[in-house]
């Protein structure tokens, strides 16, 4: 068995005091079994890392937040897109999942605040934690622990201040603890380009000063290649190509990443933190906290049936124009897509399984469905102890290709080729006659076929929605699928919650067009 039977994963056990922010309220932290606490053993922790594991484990766990990448990151991210439709039946989720899905989504909604309150929760997590390390003169430690455990706090900030940004537009930046709560609701907004600078600096500053890998018993901590590879997205969003080139083709060099792991593995059980995973999210599990110590991603997604196949709530179905997207043969197709059996086709799981009849949805994310040995083992069926991934490393080859492309000449057009080619060259898996290279040197429709393979390579794992709004393609993509309220004057950002903005006494101001 993997990781359901290891206990130094990246879990606290209410080790911190509660913070209020922007109005929500407090809560009890965590009520868990603790994992990857201090013992004869293990302290100090391996490289010099542990006196701040207290604090800066806060913010780790936030990761496996509901509010951070559970039912709101899924609606916002995924379902907004043409990738995928709401699911499970035409009711479910209410107005708020169905508005999420065919726009416009509306100031009152509840995902957009629940996004909010959990990034932010985050942030002042991060902040805690740098905090402590500057101020805290009860815990010795070497300048070079310090650094890094404000890099790894720097590197949580900056990807929560990205999705943030992208989420909303002009954020309120919040960069340090308030003596009083409550005066964070009356933090004026930035601009985007000044939370693009402050997240360039927080990922640059991790970059620097996290390390290469960590103890295997500590896996999902925060890497310098992690800060890189989320650093070149940044400088991708902001269309500035050399600086992401050269930032992804550093991930690239580093010796840390290959694409040495098949497709289908990836996003098993036993693939997790492969030699793909630039970040993901951890999550365990065992039948005696079969829940607590997880994530509730894959449960959101999972089949929505009866009995032994009520795996989940059938939310985030792959829509018909992503299945159109395949190249003939592509086999990334059926390793994204789990089909429904009809009363003419029986469809199976990975595992061998064969689906049934009826269920409500033809189609299901097959990247989070879970091994029925786990389900069986740990007695759940909802697969709680499957980690998310964030970034991995063909994310990365691309990238680089398309910043190359973009800034052009035969070198760069020649390198990205080849990386665009390598992530081809895997998902084909030494088949014959399908998926054949790129062999283009024009620029538009070398750019074209990055695109393309971004969205099939990438299908299902939060990326498209971005990706078509960066591109400028939204109001064209959207509509052509289906979702004709879609309007690029609005719809590319979401609605400032309204209960912020009412907690800020009018200093937050509305988005365009809400």
């Amino acid at each position: 068995m993997k990781k359901s039977l290891h206990i130094n994963r990246l879990a606290v056990a209410g080790m911190m005091s509660c913070l209020i922010l922007l109005g929500s309220g407090c809560q009890k932290f965590l009520d868990t079994q603790r994992q990857g606490g201090y013992d004869a053993d293990n302290y100090p922790y391996p490289g010099g890392s542990g006196p701040y594991d207290q604090f800066i484990f806060g913010a780790y766990n936030d990761l496996r937040s509901f509010n951070v990448h559970s039912q709101s990151y899924i609606v916002a991210t995924s379902i907004r897109s043409d990738d995928a439709d709401k699911g499970s039946t035409p009711a479910d989720g209410g107005a708020n999942a169905i508005s999420m899905d065919n726009f416009p989504v509306l100031p009152s909604n509840g995902f957009c605040n629940a996004l909010w309150l959990g990034y932010y929760g985050m942030i002042n997590k991060c902040n805690q934690t740098i905090k402590e390390v500057n101020t805290n003169t009860l815990i010795v430690a070497t300048d070079a622990v310090k650094q890094q455990t404000i890099g790894e706090a720097r590197f949580l900030r900056g990807y929560s201040y990205f999705m943030l940004v992208r989420l909303f537009g002009s954020v309120p930046l919040i960069d340090s603890l308030f003596t009083n709560p409550a005066a964070q609701n009356n933090v004026a907004q930035s601009t985007a380009a000044q939370i693009y600078a402050f997240i360039e600096a927080d990922l640059a500053f991790a970059a620097q000063n996290l390390p290469r890998t960590w103890d295997v018993r500590f896996a999902g901590r925060a890497t310098s290649g992690a800060a890189n590879g989320l650093l070149a997205k940044v400088y991708l969003t902001q269309k500035k190509w050399p600086q992401a080139m050269a930032t992804a083709q550093s991930v690239m060099n580093s010796g840390q990443y290959n694409l040495s792991t098949p497709y289908d593995r990836i996003f098993r059980e036993d693939g997790e933190n492969s030699s793909e995973s630039v970040f993901e999210v951890q999550a365990t599990a065992t039948a005696a906290i079969p829940t607590a110590n997880g994530v509730q991603y894959a449960q959101i997604q999972g089949v929505r049936g009866a009995g032994a196949w009520d795996l989940g709530w059938g939310w985030n179905t792959p829509s018909v124009q992503l299945e159109a997207a395949y190249e003939t043969g592509d086999p990334r197709r059926v390793r994204t897509i789990l089909y429904t059996s009809t009363a003419t086709q029986t469809f199976a799981s990975i595992y061998g399984e064969a689906l049934p009849l009826g269920l409500p949805n033809p189609r299901y994310n097959n990247k989070v469905y879970s091994s029925p040995t786990f389900r069986n083992s740990i007695g759940n069926r909802f697969g709680y102890w499957m980690n998310v991934r964030l970034l991995r490393y063909a994310d990365v080859v691309l990238m680089f290709a398309e910043a190359a492309t973009e800034v052009g000449g035969t070198a760069n057009i020649t390198a990205a080729k080849t990386a665009l080619n390598s992530v081809r060259a895997r998902a084909r898996g030494g088949l014959p006659n399908i998926l054949p290279d790129v062999t283009t040197d024009v620029q538009a429709m070398l750019r074209d076929a990055i695109r393309r393979e971004r969205r099939v390579e990438l299908a299902m794992e939060h990326d498209r929605f971005f990706d078509i709004v960066r591109w400028g393609i939204a109001q064209d993509v959207l509509t052509a699928a289906g979702k004709t309220a879609f309007t690029n004057t609005r719809d590319v950002l979401l609605p400032i919650p309204q209960t912020q903005i009412d907690l800020s006494a009018g200093v937050l101001k509305q988005n365009p067009g809400y």
